[in-house]
């Protein structure tokens, strides 16, 4: 099963966390759905040409946040995820970007001010319903 995760090698972020955020993302916004059998941690770390325990990591990561389940000898799906927590991860998620764009910006001594406008400058560019 190929998972559309993208790593940046020249992102500050560790990889692990790369991997975690976007799998998490495609989990709590039902791209993957309750049930689906993931890649296993080799096939998944030689596709994304990275270390076992780096995948290892991401799926006990998110085995611990109650998004994958392991079935000892058939391997890892994703767990059935109410939609409360569903909200939850989606709205953390965005926030979590929301405080790394703010931090970018304020590396680059960014005023308040100009934070908004950039934002609203973002927001402009999409049509919401």
């Amino acid at each position: 099963m190929w998972l559309p995760i993208h790593i940046n090698e020249q992102s500050a972020e560790p990889l692990y966390y790369q991997i975690e955020v976007q799998l998490r993302a495609l989990i709590v916004s039902g791209q993957l759905e309750e049930g689906l059998l993931l890649p296993s941690i080799r096939e998944f770390a030689q596709r994304l040409k990275c270390s076992i325990i780096t995948i290892r990591r991401v799926y006990q990561d998110l085995e611990a946040e109650g998004l994958l389940r392991t079935k000892q000898g058939t391997g890892t799906y994703v767990a059935k995820v109410e939609n409360k927590d569903k909200d939850r991860y989606r709205l953390e998620a965005v926030i979590e970007a929301f405080n790394t764009a703010i931090e970018a910006g304020l590396r680059v001594q960014c005023s308040k001010e100009e934070l908004y406008e950039i934002f609203q400058k973002a927001l402009q560019r999409y049509q919401f319903n």
